[in-house]
């Protein structure tokens, strides 16, 4: 059986979040904007989940007053279909319960069909549509919330 673990995110693990990163995403964040965010964003809570030590994910949340936005959420895709990605969201879900939001958005591609799923499973909704949200291929995003 795996040793799956989950803690804050920290300088150290820039170098295997950003690999993960640009294979999960058309449009990736670079290690400059992650060190801005886990350094300067004080609203920024980034999280890594790790299997036999390894990281093989991520998730990022702002957390202002009682309102939470997810910023992006990755799995390494050899690591997919495992259910990672629900731990891994569930551990951020109860880390910002903890810290008093009581409201979560974000917002996902509208193709992206697996993670609506995903979060549908945790209760959020589709509140609406962005337009065009994605510059890469101007794709759509759902914007989907719960209230905790």
């Amino acid at each position: 059986m795996s040793d799956i673990s989950i803690r804050a995110m920290t300088l150290e693990d820039l170098e295997y979040v950003v690999v993960i990163e640009s294979k999960s995403f058309t449009s990736p964040w670079s290690k400059a904007l992650y060190q801005k965010e886990l350094v300067q964003n004080h609203f920024a809570h980034y999280y890594v989940i790790e299997v036999d030590q390894e990281i093989i994910g991520f998730c990022g949340v702002w957390l202002v007053l009682d309102e939470a936005q997810v910023t992006n959420i990755a799995i390494d895709p050899s690591q997919r279909g495992k259910g990672y990605g629900t731990i891994l969201f569930q551990y951020m879900l109860n880390q910002v319960i903890r810290k008093g939001a009581t409201n979560l958005s974000l917002e996902v591609r509208k193709s992206n069909k697996t993670a609506q799923a995903m979060y549908k499973k945790f209760g959020l909704e589709c509140a609406g549509i962005r337009k065009h949200y994605y510059t890469d291929n101007n794709e759509d995003a759902i914007v989907m919330w719960v209230r905790l």
